[in-house]
């Protein structure tokens, strides 16, 4: 099994950065693509990003790709994201999710397991 813990949120002008952190947990947590999604007030939760095991491959939503950064030091079993450039509409709760299969898209259904969520505001 694998436990995800969300951190690094908080309040940020737009234009400024923030940087996420998901620390696993579990002895195979670092054979598992790890995502981020997010989900804003009133909307529907939606794909962020998402790394394979190893850190070689990536891929991003096309609303933050270019700005947001996902990354992984699994020695340390923790999976980030560096957003960059932030604004507005990036406000939301952002989770952190495993699964057991990495593939170069959006992840409609989610993946197996799930963070709590931590809180990201961007004020204009």
């Amino acid at each position: 099994q694998v436990q995800l813990v969300e951190s690094g949120g908080g309040l940020v002008q737009a234009g400024g950065s923030l940087r996420l952190s998901c620390a696993a947990s579990g002895r195979t947590a670092s054979s598992y693509a790890m995502g981020w999604f997010r989900q804003a007030p009133g909307k529907e939760r939606e794909f962020v990003a998402v790394i394979n095991w190893s850190g070689g491959r990536t891929y991003y939503a096309d609303s933050v790709k270019g700005r947001f950064t996902i990354s992984r030091d699994n020695a340390k079993n923790t999976v980030y994201l560096q957003m960059n450039i932030l604004k507005p509409e990036d406000t939301a709760v952002y989770y952190c999710a495993a699964d057991s299969t990495y593939y170069a898209g959006n992840y409609p259904g989610g993946m197996r397991y799930w963070g709590k969520g931590t809180q990201v505001t961007v004020s204009s």
